[in-house]
Formats: structure tokens, sequence, C-alpha cells
């Protein structure tokens, strides 16, 4: 009988060991998934977000082929375009830059991040700037720039000329994975 109780006892342990061992295999592999998702989630307007724009702005057939032409071309001899981009309700986090540049008869992102060009020629170049919540409910581009949702400075005739491929930028923006503070 002493044997049969002691033969439980010790597979019961070896049981609930296992058990316990399970369970804590599965909390550290929830917690590591939890800690990769938040990493790998950037904050909206951070440079890291802007790189994951700068790619998806790469994958999207509209604004690669579409801004190939005369408006990737319009860079004023320096091979690039300039976007900068900022969140008038994020006082604390600076603008991030994109840098468009004509590659291969496409116009390609070649850097998104934190802001490398200061002095931007507004010939050329463009800066936008908008709330958390008139980034992420756009719509077109027009009646945002009509209703002051979207604020820009740059070659506004040229804006106007490309209106189809930059409502799919303003897409893009509120497309791309990022934490955004509440609004």
């Amino acid at each position: 009988m002493f044997k049969k109780m002691t033969m439980v006892a010790i597979l019961g342990l070896g049981l609930a060991g296992s058990t316990m061992a399970m369970a804590a295999d599965s909390n550290t592999a929830a917690t590591e998934s939890s800690a990769a998702s938040a990493t790998t989630t950037p904050a909206f307007m951070s440079p890291a977000w802007a790189k994951e724009l700068c790619t998806a702005w790469n994958n999207n057939p509209t604004l690669t082929e579409k801004l190939a032409g005369s408006w990737v071309k319009n860079n004023g001899g320096k091979g690039y375009k300039v976007m900068e981009v900022s969140d008038s309700s994020m006082k604390s986090t600076p603008p991030i830059q994109l840098e468009i540049a004509a590659k291969e008869g496409k116009a390609e992102c070649i850097y998104g991040g934190a802001v490398k060009v200061t002095d931007l020629n507004y010939n050329y170049d463009y800066k936008m700037w908008a709330t958390t919540h008139d980034w992420h409910h756009m719509g077109s581009p027009m009646m945002a720039m009509m209703f002051g949702r979207l604020n820009f400075k740059g070659p506004k005739m040229e804006a106007m000329e490309n209106m189809g491929p930059f409502s799919e930028f303003l897409k893009l923006v509120k497309e791309v994975p990022a934490t955004v503070p509440a609004s």
C-alpha cells in the first residue's frame, strides 16, 4: 500500500511539475510574443514608422509609376524630393522625412526616417501636417486641403496636378501600422 501511495505521489508530482513547466513556458511565450509585437509596431510619426511608410510607398504602383515623370524630376537638381510630414497634435514629436528619387523609371522612396534636410525649397519639396485624427480620417486630398484638415507648403500647382497619386499617399499614412496616441 505504501509502495502504491509513493508511486502515485511521485507520478502526481511529475505531472504537476511538467504541467507547471508547460504553464511557465506558455507564459514566457506569451510575454515574448507581446514584447515582440510591441516592438514591431512603431509609434506613429516616429523614424521607424517613416521607414515602414517608405517601404509602403515603394510597394504602391500608383505612387511609384504615376509620380515617375515630371513630379519626381522636379527636385532642384539634388536628385530627390523631400517630403516632411508631421502631426500637429503631437507637439513634442519631431517631423519625419521621406526622400523620393527617380530610380529605374520609378519614383522610389530612398529614405524614410528622422529629418535630415532642414532647408526645404518649396519650389519642389513638400511639408505636410495635420492632426492625428485628420491623418487617419483624411479622405480626398482636395477636400482635406479645402477644409483645412491637411496643411502643406510646396509647389501647389504640381500638387494639384497629382491629386490621384497624392490620395494614395494619404491612404498609406493611415494604413501603415503604428501605435497611435489617443485623439
